[in-house]
């Protein structure tokens, strides 16, 4: 399981499924976590995500299972888990929330960033903050993530941009009026 291993293990995970990613020529972004962390965020010690399109997808996990690591489709049906050394957990995103035809515009939104001595696409703070806040459900709350990135990040965030990405939730709105109320928000 991916709590045994550290955040070395995740970061030399990390780079080395991104060389894989890259040499072959599938467009990826870096995600989550640490596409906050490489943005001057916090470490996260949990998973690395990338973001690739779905018509990558099944040739991604073949990529990164010839190259060692070990590779499980799960039953979600919207990310595929590879594991480095130590189970350090790498996802595959294809359809963040369900829908992969956000994919393709946030590869274009993310940036050349170098983490760990390797270049690679960023996702935005901006498309983290949406994709998690589009995932908080009734039974889901977790302001804590997005409010640290918010924190830590709030001066990269496109805030006309985020509104519109997430204006179907009321947990974003509610998101939105937190941020205010902390002078967060712009």
């Amino acid at each position: 399981m991916a709590d045994t291993a550290s955040f070395d293990d995740l970061l030399r995970a990390m780079r080395a499924a991104a060389a894989v990613l890259r040499d072959n020529e599938i467009d990826v972004a870096l995600a989550g976590g640490f596409a906050v962390y490489a943005r001057g965020g916090p470490p996260t010690e949990h998973d690395v995500d990338f973001i690739i399109k779905a018509e990558d997808a099944e040739r991604a996990i073949d990529l990164l299972g010839q190259a060692g690591f070990r590779a499980e489709r799960p039953p979600e049906g919207w990310l595929f888990k590879v594991y480095g050394e130590n189970d350090a957990m790498l996802d595959l995103i294809f359809a963040p929330n369900s829908k992969p035809e956000v994919v393709p515009d946030i590869l274009a939104r993310s940036d050349e960033l170098e983490i760990y001595a390797i270049t690679m696409n960023v996702m935005s703070v901006t498309d983290v903050l949406a994709t998690k806040l589009l995932t908080l459900k009734e039974h889901e709350l977790d302001y804590e993530s997005v409010l640290e990135i918010t924190r830590s990040c709030r001066e990269q965030i496109d805030w006309a941009l985020l509104r519109e990405q997430t204006a179907e939730s009321p947990y974003a709105k509610a998101f939105f009026t937190l941020a205010e109320e902390l002078g967060l928000a712009a």
